[in-house]
């Protein structure tokens, strides 16, 4: 009778596992309807080549050595330079990893396929961040670095609790992120930083004086709807972090995430619209799209712990800091059409800091030494492959060819072929 329990448990948890991993992949649909409704209709074909592409490189990727440098230990060098051991270890036999002790209650395949496809979400930050300039087949190739490699190894150092190139460990510093504000979010705004400071910005978008020019997306309803499809899948995001639904205490600790993500987001939305009101004397429906997404990010970082009115609370925050944020990095001419940085850099920040508040077991130095680590890490090996791949290929495209539209030189097609003057 125990050992049926704990085949059902087994079931059910396993097919939760998946059907959340489901829902974050649906996130690749919702970066790309938001990435492609924020770019002039002349980019629009190449910003979603460079989304599927990045998540098949994902895919791949990780499956061939990602996951076993993250959970492994992040061993890469003894793994594969010295011989301590060999690429695919750890996805050797799924098999093995499935059992129904209590101690691992999913499979060990569902594993890898919830964490795929968080790889696959911090790469799609960094495709908004660096849209309509840069070569596809660059930043192609940097995916293949970050989701193979970089991603990986800050993933060991956090979610599998290895020493910080065998210096600290962060959880014994008091060091946690839930479902990833920092893991995931920030990293893929570090990446995005690093890629933007060396691409420069959008030509027209800063004038000789000084003065910023706005470029409007091409088609908002199309990023409205990306933004709630990230939404939705933010339930899986969040809500699979809790690994378990099988039991009582798990049930119950999914729910209260569920409804904590909903609350922060909503709260983000209504922080980011009454600033923009404030600020314009409008209602900025871009600022509102990436006030949810910032409350989403802020809450990720912990949302199993806060109240309702606390996770609504810390989206607003998120909500009133992106705007700000926007506003400020646009300031220092660091062009990023579509916020990504400001919504997943600043408020994943945002979100780290604000897990002491509700969970006594995380300390605020814990907290800022994680950020720091997975910022310098992630950034600085960004910095030397974008500008690796800067100095073979190159990793801007022509002004001829900006001018004209990446879809045309890129792609050898456009998304809206019917607006095109003949």
């Amino acid at each position: 009778m125990e050992n049926n329990i704990y085949h059902l448990q087994y079931a059910l948890d396993t097919f939760y596992f998946l059907m959340c991993g489901a829902l974050v992949m649906w996130m690749a649909a919702g970066f790309s309807m938001l990435e492609a409704g924020l770019v002039r209709t002349k980019n629009t074909a190449e910003i979603l080549t460079k989304n599927v592409a990045l998540y098949a490189i994902s895919c791949i990727m990780y499956l061939v050595i990602g996951y076993d440098i993250m959970y492994d230990g992040g061993l890469f060098l003894s793994s594969v330079v010295v011989g301590d051991g060999y690429v695919g270890e750890t996805l050797k036999s799924f098999a093995e990893q499935a059992d129904f002790t209590g101690d691992s209650i999913y499979s060990g395949a569902s594993d890898f396929f919830f964490q795929v496809v968080f790889v696959a979400t911090a790469m799609s930050i960094v495709s908004g961040a660096v849209c309509e300039r840069m070569k596809l087949w660059a930043f192609l190739l940097f995916a293949v670095v970050m989701t193979g490699f970089i991603y990986p190894m800050e993933g060991a150092w956090t979610w599998n609790g290895a020493d910080v190139f065998g210096l600290y460990n962060l959880g014994d510093l008091g060091f946690s992120d839930f479902a990833g504000s920092g893991i995931v979010h920030m990293a893929g705004a570090a990446a995005a930083l690093a890629g933007v400071l060396l691409l420069g910005a959008r030509k027209g978008k800063y004038g000789k004086n000084g003065e910023i020019k706005a470029i409007p997306g091409a088609n908002l309803p199309l990023a409205t709807l990306g933004t709630f499809i990230l939404w939705m899948g933010w339930f899986g995001f969040n809500g699979g972090s809790v690994l378990k639904l099988g039991d009582i205490a798990n049930a119950n600790a999914v729910a209260m995430v569920f409804l904590n993500t909903n609350a922060a987001a909503a709260g983000g939305a209504i922080a980011a619209l009454m600033v923009a009101r404030i600020l314009y004397g409008k209602a900025d429906l871009t600022m509102l799209l990436n006030g949810a997404l910032a409350g989403l990010v802020a809450i990720t970082a912990e949302p199993s712990t806060p109240s309702p009115l606390q996770a609504t609370i810390f989206g607003a925050m998120g909500g009133v800091l992106v705007v700000f944020s926007i506003l400020a990095i646009d300031k220092m001419k660091i062009d990023d059409p579509v916020g990504a940085i400001s919504v997943h850099g600043v408020c994943g920040f945002l979100g780290l800091m604000l897990v002491p508040v509700t969970n006594g077991d995380v300390s605020f130095s814990g907290q800022l030494i994680g950020a720091a680590t997975i910022f310098a890490w992630v950034f600085s090996t960004s910095l030397i492959v974008w500008f690796v791949i800067k100095m073979v290929m190159g990793i801007r495209v022509s002004e001829e060819d900006e001018y004209q539209g990446v879809d045309l030189s890129e792609c050898g097609m456009e998304a809206y072929p019917e607006f095109t003057n003949k």
